[in-house]
């Protein structure tokens, strides 16, 4: 599985070469720097804690710093820890691209924190269809009764005004149809989690490519049956 840290730079259209339109997110997807090389032997675990978007050295803590300094590298606004394939010969200092990770055809997940909407009432939060319109109607977008009395409490779970958005959102199954690596961005047909700006987590699609290992698998084993059959008819 491949990982790497993207920005959301917007949504466009783009067309196939069948002709039709496709909408699209395009994302600054890289390049990470590898800060530290973390092992088994040492940290009980195998993994790459990677920089993504540079910081002036002001802005980070002593700690912090001396930890760049030990892996030779720039001061970073971000790390995190990826997993990534094929990953034993490299060093910290390194830089890895999108280019390196994906290829046009490949299916990905994308990991984001969705819009904040602030606190929102109960038709723009859970879609309802609010009271009447008419004439003497006083409840045009306020929530019905609350529930039963016999139980003198509210149920958890009700639908009600609150918070709205701000929430972890995971988006599976995303088909990667553009790259372009000389300005490191990631092209995903259909839209991503967040607002243009937004920081993203992007990994290799795990429920998508069992499905279709799972669909080749038996596409096989469907060949070999009629290829054994037709043999079968052949020596009769």
């Amino acid at each position: 599985m491949n990982q790497i840290l993207a920005t959301k730079l917007g949504m466009t259209q783009i067309f196939d070469g069948d002709g039709n339109l496709i909408p699209v997110t395009v994302l600054k997807a890289g390049p990470v720097t590898l800060v530290q090389k973390k092992t088994k032997e040492k940290d009980g675990y195998e993994s790459f804690q990677v920089g993504f978007i540079p910081a002036k050295e002001k802005h980070i803590t002593r700690p912090l710093s001396g930890h760049f300094k030990k892996a030779n590298v720039k001061p970073f606004r971000v790390l995190k820890e990826l997993s990534l394939e094929n990953s034993k010969d490299l060093t910290p200092g390194e830089e890895l691209k999108v280019s390196d990770l994906f290829k046009v055809g490949e299916f990905v997940d994308v990991l984001g924190t969705s819009k904040g909407k602030g606190f929102q009432g109960v038709m723009k939060r859970h879609n309802f269809n609010g009271g009447p319109k008419s004439h003497g109607g006083m409840s045009h977008r306020r929530p019905a009764s609350g529930g039963e009395t016999n139980s003198a409490k509210v149920y958890r779970g009700k639908r009600a005004p609150g918070h709205m958005g701000s929430d972890s959102v995971t988006v599976q199954g995303l088909e990667v149809v553009g790259l372009e690596p000389e300005k490191h961005l990631l092209i995903l047909k259909g839209g991503v989690p967040g607002p243009n700006q937004s920081r993203l987590f992007i990994r290799t699609s795990v429920k998508l490519v069992k499905k279709m290992h799972k669909k080749e698998t038996a596409r096989l084993a469907k060949q070999q049956k009629e290829a054994g059959k037709e043999k079968g008819k052949g020596k009769k």
